[in-house]
């Protein structure tokens, strides 16, 4: 259940990388798909959606008491106020981990995900094991993904659906009084924002 990074390593590509070029070729020289709008697609997802934006959103709330205390009362408007527009984030909740509670996300249903601040849902989240066991043991899930809590701290988990999404606002990790938006914004994990994880401390940041 872990998050892991993957990485190219040179001009190799993998079988499955070859693949998906070599379909994406055909695909093209049959017309089919538009390489212009592919490219805008993936341009998109690089650039405007993805976890990065969630990070940002996450290490503004941490710097700017005023943004937190908006983020936390109207999400939607709030990451709207930071130009992210988007049909999804019309229903965005924050909700803020403290030392007495910590939040996590499901979707019970199906894959509901804030895609537009964290990007498209790892395969775990939309699994059966993990949409029935955060329900009935988010202690257990939390400690398969390696974060232990303290027996007094509450869990909450909150059910994404259609209507609304949830980004969990982590806390901001001890030692870094003093640290620029975009420095803080490296120590935010996806994870951490959905509730599984929690953000990398000072010395673990890329």
């Amino acid at each position: 259940m872990a998050e892991h990074d993957q990485h190219e390593h040179g001009s190799e590509l993998s079988e499955t990388q070859l693949r998906v070029r070599a379909l994406e070729t055909v695909l093209s020289e049959k017309g089919y798909i538009d390489p212009a709008a592919l490219d805008v697609i993936i341009e998109a997802y690089e650039t405007k959606i993805g976890p990065h934006t969630g990070a940002r959103v996450v290490a503004k709330a941490w710097r700017d008491p005023a943004f937190k205390r908006a983020l936390l009362d109207d999400g939607s408007k709030a990451v709207r106020a930071l130009g992210h527009e988007s049909r999804v984030g019309d229903h965005l909740v924050a909700v803020e981990n403290t030392p007495a509670r910590h939040n996590m996300v499901v979707c019970t249903l199906c894959s509901c995900y804030p895609w537009d601040v964290l990007g498209l849902p790892p395969v775990w989240y939309k699994s059966a094991p993990y949409r029935s066991r955060a329900v009935k043991d988010p202690r257990g899930v939390l400690a398969d993904f390696g974060v232990k809590l303290p027996a007094s701290t509450e869990i909450r988990v909150w059910d994404s659906t259609a209507e609304t999404r949830f980004l969990v606002l982590p806390m901001r990790p001890p030692g870094t009084e003093g640290w620029s938006e975009e420095r803080l914004a490296q120590l935010v994990t996806r994870d951490a924002m959905i509730g599984t994880g929690v953000p990398k401390r000072p010395g673990e940041a890329a």
